[in-house]
């Protein structure tokens, strides 16, 4: 069974700026999962974020070529999901969670998916995921 992996925006975007510092270890991540088959998986709300963050740095074309070829399947976050978001934000007030980092979250567990591609310490912080590191 090949493994499922959720993808951050974190993840997608240091995969595209030759400047983060997580740029290459974001390429190797990326080249791990194509080497090793793996169900790559994002959230719609994980798309916004990222597309806005490409935007803004890097361009609108740039934003419109990654939108065109999203590298994994996009998840839709449902009432329930977003509700249940929120919930985990006030059950932690000592974090800053984002709303999208919550909904990551939330995806995961109902997806039965434990692994994430994230430079964000916020997976490291809920605590439920194996973050990926090469």
């Amino acid at each position: 069974m090949r493994d499922k992996v959720f993808i951050d925006t974190s993840a997608f975007y240091a995969s595209l700026n030759r400047k983060d510092i997580h740029h290459q270890e974001a390429l190797r991540l990326f080249e791990r999962a194509a080497q090793e088959r793996w169900v790559l998986v994002t959230s719609n709300f994980v798309v916004a974020e990222t597309h806005a963050l490409i935007l803004h740095r890097l361009g609108a074309s740039a934003a419109r070529e990654w939108l065109e070829k999203i590298p994994a399947r996009v998840e839709r976050a449902t009432e329930e999901d977003e509700q249940r978001a929120v919930q985990i934000i006030f059950s932690y007030p000592d974090k800053d969670f984002s709303l999208c980092d919550a909904i990551s979250f939330v995806l995961m567990e109902r997806l039965g998916i434990g692994k994430v591609m994230s430079f964000d310490r916020h997976f490291e912080q809920y605590g439920r995921f194996m973050v990926l590191k090469v």
